[in-house]
């Protein structure tokens, strides 16, 4: 059929927060519940932590090799964040968006940034608010990952993140996980619905109006 020309190009999703205040958590039932959507494997120099995987939940790479990408311009966005450097690889993004499937990215403040500098027409970004400052460091006690030190530095950097909030597209106040997941469901739904992502759209209108 003539509308089967219509083809949606595929966008990047930003999901940002503080430590603590339920990105990551929103993200994993995102990725399990919508099969168009895929997640954007960052390398990362820090050490790999022991629950997690090579490959999937990041790219562990040495500073050496970090460097190379940097200068090779290999990568979208890149940051320094608690002593390590993080990074997004360009190539599997473009390849994904152009095949019309949408990225998931578990970014600062400082990657969105970048990417909004050098593709904002794809880009559709969230900032994940904690309800209160005290349920933001009782989620970071509870899920001991990190000892009291780190935990702390960690909630002295909270307020830094925090104040970048007005340069997100959308804003969610996470006080209740599922309505926080929904909430962003609803925002790539009707994102992947706008006009300029719907490439051919013109031509199938000129054939509708031709009687075609």
């Amino acid at each position: 059929m003539f509308g089967d020309t219509i083809q949606i190009r595929g966008l990047m999703m930003v999901l940002s927060s503080p430590s603590g205040a339920g990105k990551t958590t929103i993200s994993r039932r995102l990725l399990e519940s919508d099969k168009e959507l895929t997640l954007s494997v960052s390398v990362t120099t820090r050490p790999r932590r022991a629950q997690e995987t090579d490959g999937v939940d990041y790219r562990f790479i040495d500073a050496t090799e970090f460097n190379l990408m940097v200068n090779r311009e290999q990568l979208l966005e890149h940051a320094k964040v608690f002593g390590n450097y993080y990074g997004t690889p360009r190539l599997p993004v473009e390849n994904t968006l152009t095949a019309g499937r949408d990225v998931l990215f578990d970014i600062d403040w400082q990657g969105t940034q970048q990417l909004a500098e050098k593709a904002r027409d794809d880009l559709v970004s969230v900032f994940i608010m904690p309800p209160s400052w005290r349920e933001l460091e009782r989620r970071l006690y509870s899920r001991a990952q990190d000892d009291p030190s780190e935990i702390n530095r960690r909630m002295a950097k909270a307020s830094d993140e925090m104040s970048h909030w007005a340069e997100y597209d959308y804003v969610i106040i996470n006080r209740d996980l599922d309505q926080s997941v929904a909430a962003v469901k609803e925002i790539l739904h009707s994102e992947r619905m706008k006009r300029r992502r719907q490439t051919g759209l013109a031509e199938f209108v000129k054939g509708l109006k031709e009687g075609r």
